[in-house]
């Protein structure tokens, strides 16, 4: 009988045994995610400021969840209020840095994250720069109330899963390259380290 045929336990899947330099570059998923949260925010703000009174809410299941539009000019739970131009040079910092990590990006979930990420900065970014009252000093139409929570929009919801998805990814050794980070490799690099 011949066994020149490969065992299944031997079969190996050929993507992830790629090196990683050879590994599809995922800067073209980071940007299309980023496009498609950056035009859902774009499109339910144009929606909630057409269509809704400051004021008057929106009740959607009780007062635990609701529609209700306001203006900040300042970051999440109303901090900052008076340094919205400060908010906008930190939003677009972390564009341009998105960018320039996205040009070496192999991981497809890293791709995900930081475009969640991307699309989120972008898209209160806009706000920042062409809302009242001017530019540098605009503010974010947030609309969406769930209990105690402070009122967010797409954009903050896409900064925020972003933001736990790539510190999951860091939190279980998977690498912006592609590659992951094994916890005994991990632990005897400590160890030759010491």
């Amino acid at each position: 009988m011949s066994t020149d045929r490969p065992r299944e336990t031997d079969a190996e899947d050929p993507a992830e045994n790629q090196p990683f330099e050879q590994r599809p570059r995922r800067l073209r998923t980071l940007l299309i995610v980023a496009a498609v949260l950056l035009g859902l925010d774009l499109l339910t703000k144009t929606i909630v400021v057409a269509t809704m009174t400051p004021g008057k809410p929106i009740y959607l299941i009780g007062d635990w969840a609701r529609l209700t539009l306001t203006r900040n000019p300042g970051a999440a739970f109303s901090m900052a209020t008076g340094m919205t131009w400060l908010l906008t040079l930190v939003a677009a910092a972390v564009v341009i840095g998105v960018i320039r990590i996205g040009r070496t990006l192999r991981s497809l979930p890293w791709a995900i994250g930081l475009g969640m990420v991307l699309g989120g900065a972008l898209g209160n970014l806009v706000d920042r720069l062409f809302r009242a009252p001017g530019p540098l000093q605009g503010h974010v139409v947030d609309f969406v109330a769930i209990g105690w929570w402070p009122v967010f929009n797409v954009a903050d919801s896409s900064i925020v899963c972003g933001a736990i998805l790539l510190v999951a990814l860091t939190v279980f050794g998977f690498e912006p390259d592609g590659s992951r980070m094994n916890r005994e490799h991990a632990s005897s690099a400590e160890g030759e380290a010491a």
